[in-house]
């Protein structure tokens, strides 16, 4: 019989935070407390119109898989957030690349859950009584 190596698995968390303007990908330790890797689509691209795309989602996502794999993470839970509040509830497109690039990196994936913070009650929009002048 022949024994299998058991590498000891160590476990992450990535938060991904997606608005239509900017992708940030943030992975910590299983506490949350120690921070491995953080990259944003604003540092892989110079064009500001392209930072929410998904194309610097994934690369984002690759380069911070990378440096979490150099430290010795062999998975992650995924928490997905969009703006919330009185903002948008619907990530922006680049996350469900940066899951994808997660993945394809070789990452295992525990689970993914929304954090999106959700008012209970109405909290006052931004603008004033009369609203934004234009």
């Amino acid at each position: 019989m022949e024994k299998k190596r058991s590498r000891k698995e160590r476990w992450g968390i990535c938060y991904i935070y997606s608005s239509k303007n900017n992708t940030i990908v943030h992975i910590t330790d299983i506490t949350g407390a120690e921070t491995i890797a953080r990259y944003s689509g604003g540092m892989i691209t110079n064009q500001d119109r392209l930072k929410g795309t998904p194309f610097p989602a994934m690369k984002a996502a690759q380069r911070a898989v990378d440096n979490a794999k150099m430290m010795g993470i062999t998975g992650v839970h995924i928490k997905i957030r969009a703006p919330g509040g009185h903002k948008s509830k619907v990530p922006g497109k680049g996350a469900q690349s940066a899951i994808r690039a997660i993945a394809r990196a070789g990452l295992k994936i525990g689970r993914i859950e929304d954090v999106t913070p959700i008012p209970h009650d109405s909290t006052k929009k931004k603008g004033g009584r009369r609203g934004r002048r234009v």
